[in-house]
């Protein structure tokens, strides 16, 4: 099937090349419509959970759609009654606007906070006109300044954000990628045709996450996780595509034979590695987590299309400029030369001494994940200089307004019942104090009511978490009512994920070994892939938790320390590190695969496969390794853990598991290594 598709697309170039560049200029104008669509909240990752519920029924029952508030500094409140008067005024006429609420003093008296809410109903155009008029405000008074903050501006300037952290991610690193893969292929054309397959696909990735964007909510994760991912694994594919038709053409094969030959071999290892990335993220998909959903859906998408524009593209491109494309220079080498042959034959000459110290190296490296904690990050994972974060961040020092309280009770009822049933709560050992009941939205009948209790420590601790399941175990009698909060948020999601991860989990352990199985004919080798995964991933999540919660070396790396990982990012890195350290392990294994297949024994293999497939994994790793570099420099939170997990997985797969613990370990089992029941090896899918 590969052989066929590359020859097909090789003889009719211009046609593939044709749709590609209908496909991509289709990506671009789809850019700009994807980040308008992109929301910065949490969508409805908390659907289906008490937390949700009472979301959704306070969002039905509010008339709100969210605020504007503007902070004007180095100003008396008295001073400029006139001027917030005539403010108000002119705000108050704008369409959309249901309520200029009184400003607030702040606590040394010199500003005042505007808030602006906004029916369900108001057009994006009237947050643009008042945001206007707020910020005009600073012209009235000489020395003054207005910063803005609120949900609505918060959102914006999140997504913002987002598009400059992809931007410079993706623009910053390709220019990196070109200098590296020239001199990997010693040619300034050899090394643009990945270039030119990765362009096409990361705009093909646009138009696949415009599709999703009509179905579920995008946010910031989603656009840079999916480029990201297209970015990485098209480079992988086209990289490991053109080194193999450069082998072709040193072995005397004609451009047109050299192209069957790569996509019959090369082409149905990518193939297969596409397929397990697939199948890594297909796991999200049976987690109820709509978020999340998405993300394996998009990144699924994304992998099908970095496939299939290294499949097409590349062998279109192939034959416009193949007869420019040289093989590598041939350098006389006896048997056995050659760095990764000698590195796999250092190793082999004690591998049990290998195998004990690498997987010491990597259980010692994952032990920060004992005790390790998962909170959701909400504003800490936010650069402060972002204008809406400084704003919450005054509007807590210096005006008492505080959001999101670590426990709440909200409640179809009147606050004099709240205040009655939250007094027996005063002198539980995890609350520090308990605020007044407050109606949060009236009713004709009996709106809604909240109670907001503060608690010891931190508010999404273990202790405040118990403090929910009590609460919740204990509500008022004859009253509809749910406790929120963000101790209640971060223990719904952690219910909803755990639910799923035992059947996701197995969808992706069956697939992989299925897979693998399917490769090889081994029963013995998929199951040591799956176990070294499971050791290399545990290191990665051990770096995370050392860095994002313990804060160390955080300067250096200029992280933000947000005391914890986020459910959502242990996940996605546990599903795209997973998929990407089985894609190094497909490229290993189909060479070794090859040499035992041509009556090499294993150990000869092993050394003769590493030795073709070393240079490729390494120069393939070294060009993800930038690209999840400079998505591990981003400014948002999420992002920075999400980029440096992946760096860190591929940098400890590419080196300590590919270059020693495969070699050490398959050395150990020998010819154990492809054993299978003689009816099992029939299935296998043998090259044609």
């Amino acid at each position: 099937m590969t052989a066929f598709v590359g020859r097909i697309c090789f003889r009719h170039r211009w046609l593939v090349i044709l749709a590609w560049v209908v496909i991509a200029a289709g990506g671009v104008l789809a850019s700009g419509t994807v980040f308008e669509r992109m929301s910065a909240g949490d969508g409805k990752a908390l659907a289906g959970t008490e937390t949700g519920q009472a979301y959704d029924l306070f969002d039905a029952m509010s008339e709100d759609s969210g605020s504007v508030i503007a902070l004007w500094e180095n100003v008396s409140p008295s001073a400029v009654a006139s001027h917030v008067e005539r403010a108000s005024a002119d705000i108050g006429a704008v369409q959309g606007v249901k309520e200029v609420r009184p400003p607030r003093p702040s606590s040394d008296g010199r500003g005042l906070a505007l808030e602006v809410v906004f029916a369900k109903d108001a057009p994006d155009s009237s947050v643009e006109a008042v945001s206007d008029r707020l910020r005009g405000l600073a012209g009235e008074v000489s020395g003054s300044r207005v910063r803005l903050g609120g949900d609505k501006t918060l959102q914006e300037q999140i997504g913002a954000q987002a598009q400059k952290d992809l931007g410079r991610a993706e623009f910053t690193s390709l220019p990196l990628t070109v200098v590296i893969m020239v001199f990997v292929f010693g040619g300034i054309l050899a090394a643009g045709l990945p270039l030119l397959t990765t362009l096409a696909t990361v705009a093909g990735a646009f138009a696949v996450l415009l599709g999703f964007s009509q179905v579920v909510d995008l946010d910031p994760d989603i656009v840079s996780v999916v480029s990201m991912m297209g970015l990485a694994l098209c480079i992988d594919y086209s990289l490991l595509l053109v080194a193999r038709y450069r082998e072709e053409l040193a072995l005397g094969h004609p451009p047109g034979e050299a192209v069957v030959r790569t996509w019959r071999t090369a082409g149905r290892t990518i193939s297969f590695s596409a397929l397990t990335v697939a199948a890594a993220l297909s796991g999200l998909l049976f987690i109820d987590v709509t978020d999340l959903q998405a993300m394996g859906a998009a990144g699924i998408s994304a992998t099908v299309v970095a496939l299939l524009s290294a499949l097409t593209l590349t062998a279109a491109l192939l034959r416009v400029f193949g007869r420019r494309i040289k093989p590598p220079r041939a350098k006389p080498q006896r048997r056995g030369e050659g760095f990764f042959f000698r590195l796999a034959a250092f190793t082999q000459r004690r591998p049990l001494v290998f195998f004990l110290g690498t997987a010491g190296a990597l259980l010692a490296l994952g032990s920060p994940l004992v005790g390790a904690t998962v909170r959701l990050p909400d504003m800490e994972g936010l650069p402060r200089d972002i204008e809406s974060v400084a704003v919450y961040d005054t509007l807590a020092a210096s005006y008492g307004q505080n959001q999101d309280p670590p426990v709440a009770l909200l409640a179809r009822a009147d606050t004099s019942t709240l205040d009655t049933w939250a007094a027996a709560w005063r002198t539980d050992p995890a609350v520090a104090g308990v605020d007044q009941a407050r109606e949060v939205v009236p009713g004709s009948d009996i709106g809604l009511a909240l109670i907001a209790f503060r608690v010891h420590g931190d508010g999404q601790s273990a202790a405040a978490r118990d403090l929910v399941e009590r609460m919740r175990a204990a509500k008022p009698p004859g009253v509809e009512s749910w406790v929120i909060g963000e101790a209640a948020a971060v223990a719904d999601i952690e219910t909803k994920i755990v639910q799923g991860l035992p059947i996701a989990l197995s969808v992706i352990a069956v697939a992989m070994f299925l897979l693998l199985f399917l490769m090889t004919g081994s029963l013995v080798v998929p199951l040591k892939a799956l176990a070294m995964n499971v050791i290399s991933l545990g290191a990665t999540f051990g770096v995370l938790v050392a860095v994002f919660e313990h804060g160390w070396l955080a300067g250096p790396l200029d992280t933000l320390t947000v005391g914890g990982l986020s459910p959502f990012v242990i996940v996605l890195v546990f599903a795209f590190g997973f998929g990407l350290s089985m894609d190094y392990e497909v490229f290993l294994l189909a060479r070794i695969k090859e040499r035992v297949d041509a009556g090499e024994t294993t150990d000869v293999a092993v050394r003769q496969g590493l030795q073709h497939s070393g240079r490729i994994i390494t120069s393939a790793a070294l060009l993800m390794l930038i690209v999840f570099g400079f998505f591990a420099a981003a400014r948002l939170g999420d992002i920075e853990q999400i980029g440096l997990g992946l760096f860190v997985a591929v940098l400890i797969d590419a080196t300590i598991v590919r270059c020693l613990l495969v070699p050490a370990t398959m050395t150990l089992l020998g010819r154990w290594n492809w054993w299978a029941p003689s009816p099992l090896r029939r299935l296998r899918l043998k090259p044609a």
